[in-house]
């Protein structure tokens, strides 16, 4: 039992490293807010366009179909693999700019941005099915009052639809946050130091895995208030929906 504590619950060691860990962890939440932002959006986008009425929308429903369906389907790694490699290697050869194939905004290094760019586009293609399902719970007849109204489609999407659809979803958005969260340690095989790659920089020097266990305890830090806040807000719009018992 000692040498298990000794590998795992070294406090020495978790004291020696605790800003390295810490650092790491703030890029861990930077990846999450700013990968979470933009999936949201994205997928925001998705989800409308997969909505447009009509015969001359349907190529881009299809496209956006297509385009869900085929992210639910690669796993994040890969995609994050597709994007840095193959961004780096179009910018390279001068078929993109710099500026987008090895992006440096606001001084974070291009991997930081790959893996961005891989969590927006695997992301946006779950939450854009979060929306659609939030968008389809609405009922049609606040559509087809909206448009009595005067409304155009995209006017009655922007004031009475999306608005409605948005708060029904935001426990199913708050989960895929989670698991975005949890999969920005997948950034760290690009060469991005986050909080799973400093620990194992540690472990690598220490042969103990104390840092590890800080940067497990550092997520269930964050995800298991998400978790609750998720739980419950279902649990509000359950008792709702629910009738009231007499």
């Amino acid at each position: 039992m000692s040498v298990i504590i000794k590998q795992y619950f070294d406090f020495n060691i978790i004291s020696d490293n605790f800003s390295e860990v810490m650092q790491g962890f703030w890029q861990t939440i930077l990846l999450s807010l700013i990968g979470g932002f933009f999936a949201l959006l994205w997928g925001l986008v998705l989800s409308l366009i997969r909505q447009l009425p009509g015969r001359a929308f349907a190529p881009l429903r299809g496209l956006a179909i297509a385009y869900i369906d085929a992210f639910r389907g690669i796993p994040m790694l890969l995609v994050l693999l597709l994007v840095s490699t193959g961004l780096a290697a179009l910018s390279s050869d001068g078929v993109i700019p710099d500026f987008i194939g090895q992006p440096t905004f606001f001084g974070k290094t291009s991997p930081f941005w790959w893996g961005i760019y891989a969590l927006v586009i695997t992301y946006g293609a779950y939450m854009a099915e979060v929306y659609r399902a939030g968008l389809e719970a609405v009922p049609r007849g606040q559509m087809e009052a909206a448009r009595s109204l005067g409304m155009s489609h995209g006017q009655a999407m922007r004031r009475v639809i999306v608005p409605q659809a948005v708060t029904k979803v935001i426990p199913p958005l708050l989960n895929d946050f989670i698991a975005l969260m949890k999969d920005t340690s997948l950034v760290s095989v690009i060469g991005f130091i986050e909080v799973v790659q400093a620990g194992k920089d540690i472990q690598s020097a220490t042969f103990n895995s104390s840092a590890l266990t800080l940067g497990a305890v550092l997520f269930l830090l964050t995800t298991i208030p998400l978790a609750r806040i998720v739980d419950k807000m279902i649990s509000g719009q359950s008792s709702k929906t629910q009738r009231a018992i007499p």
